[in-house]
């Protein structure tokens, strides 16, 4: 990784898992990062967990809920009010298989979380994004997008519900989602980078969420056994997000993740994006229902300096 010293960069979800190693790796390196968690308590546990490792990490709260449009605008207002460059903006926040539930806005909980809220708050942070030198946007998605699908006549699970399928859906929405916009910002010329990646199998805090919330011990002792037999630290599962934020050099509209066992493990590389994540008129209708849904337009990137 290369210095990163007057750099700065958000981490959604940065107090556990993957979010935690990816802060706790960009300050190491000498980036400001703000730590966009939904849970003060926790994220300053987070900071002074890091602070232990490398003492003079640069580390700020700033209290964000994606599951809250409110939330989402607060926080950028908040961000922009203390910085005025954002050359890593990492969506890594998610939640993964749980029971039905909705958002403050009424969307499907984890199309709401993982990409709707994520969408929002980039939309919301271009302008700052474009403007900052060779910056980029890491939307962290999951080998679940190669079995989503878009139901587009039902994005928010209203007439059908599987947890599994609604989480498969969110995380192709992630990639759909990552190569449009890295359509638009090629179209006007930009320096900044739309660039997916993915952890793999990876130990955190993660698959736990979905059993607690069904109140199932079968379900949380089978999460915490294949965690402890086949999975990969959230260490590991950190680098592809780390290597799409800060190797050089790289192309956007890719999909980085583990290079052994289908993707699951190991160094992070190129990855193959699924048939599904490939179709540019499901981007453009995505990108449309979701400025549609959020009521959050992006700008015209061909008047954005």
């Amino acid at each position: 990784m290369p210095d990163l010293h007057g750099k700065v960069a958000i981490v959604t979800g940065a107090n556990s898992g993957l979010g935690y190693f990816t802060t706790q790796e960009l300050a190491r390196k000498g980036a400001s990062v703000v730590m966009a968690c939904r849970n003060q308590q926790k994220a300053k546990s987070a900071m002074i967990r890091i602070h232990k490792e490398v003492p003079k990490a640069r580390l700020n709260f700033i209290a964000l809920d994606l599951a809250n449009l409110k939330s989402v605008r607060n926080f950028v207002k908040e961000f922009e009010i203390a910085f005025n460059r954002l050359d890593i903006l990492c969506n890594n926040a998610g939640i993964m298989a749980i029971p039905r539930r909705e958002t403050a806005d009424g969307f499907e909980m984890q199309f709401g979380t993982n990409h709707l809220g994520h969408f929002a708050l980039t939309a919301l942070l271009i302008d700052t994004i474009m403007k900052t030198p060779k910056s980029r946007i890491v939307n962290v998605s999951s080998i679940a997008h190669r079995f989503g699908k878009m139901n587009f006549e039902d994005l928010n699970g209203e007439k059908s519900y599987q947890k599994w399928t609604a989480y498969g859906q969110s995380k192709l929405a992630n990639i759909l989602f990552s190569l449009e916009l890295q359509r638009r910002l090629t179209e006007v010329n930009s320096e900044t980078l739309c660039i997916a990646a993915h952890p793999g199998y990876a130990a955190t805090n993660l698959q736990g969420v979905g059993p607690q919330m069904e109140n199932s011990k079968i379900g949380a002792s089978m999460n915490a056994w294949a965690n402890k037999m086949f999975a990969q630290s959230a260490e590991m599962g950190a680098l592809p997000s780390l290597y799409a934020a800060t190797h050089s050099p790289i192309l956007g509209g890719n999909l980085y993740g583990p290079h052994k066992f289908w993707n699951t493990r190991g160094y992070p590389v190129l990855n193959q994006i699924s048939k599904q994540g490939r179709v540019p008129a499901d981007g453009k209708r995505l990108w449309k229902m979701s400025e549609e849904l959020t009521k959050i337009k992006f700008p015209d990137f061909s008047e954005t300096d």
